[in-house]
């Protein structure tokens, strides 16, 4: 069943490739760059990272998406939780420069003021440099919980609701330029 559910996604990703604007990073230094990203006009609440940067409604950040067909296709046969958690944290950690390298040579550069992503695997964010900010809006967290169903389903292996309602809620990851040059620049 999961592999029906992974070839319907399979076909049906580029399309959404198409319509959310993203752009897949191809360099020598990312040919295997977990991440898609694109520009994007943040619309959030302001917020302070640890760093002194400080983003507001309508800042230019990078926002990045993982793969998600891509990396559940490379994990469909591995049966630790662990073993997968270490290989998506690694291919991050891996994909991290590429994202350094494609912001500092952008032709906005300088009105780009970091990177934010959503994700509720937000275990091991901060070791890779993020800062993990719940989403406030109610309806937008259950919104982007549910949007995070079939992906929760199709990654764990036997789901149960008992899991599902283990997985941490969504939040925002944020990274501003100036420390992903400082961790990842090549």
């Amino acid at each position: 069943m999961r592999g029906y559910f992974l070839s319907i996604w399979n076909f049906f990703d580029p399309l959404y490739y198409r319509f959310t604007r993203l752009t897949y990073l191809h360099d020598m230094h990312s040919m295997d760059n977990i991440f898609r990203v694109r520009l994007t006009c943040y619309k959030g609440r302001d917020v302070m990272l640890s760093d002194g940067t400080y983003i507001k409604r309508n800042d230019t950040l990078v926002k990045i998406h993982l793969h998600n067909v891509r990396l559940l296709n490379e994990l469909k046969h591995i049966n630790s939780e662990i073993r997968k958690g270490k290989i998506i944290y690694q291919s991050v950690q891996r994909s991290l420069p590429g994202i350094e390298l494609y912001i500092r040579n952008h032709k906005n550069y300088h009105e780009i003021k970091g990177i934010i992503g959503i994700t509720s695997l937000n275990k091991c964010c901060e070791r890779l440099g993020f800062e993990v900010i719940g989403i406030s809006h109610p309806v937008y967290k259950w919104l982007k919980w549910a949007t995070f169903l079939p992906i929760m389903f199709l990654s764990a292996k036997g789901p149960s609701i008992k899991t599902i309602l283990k997985q941490s809620p969504p939040g925002y990851l944020f990274m501003s330029k100036d420390k992903l040059s400082e961790l990842y620049k090549i």
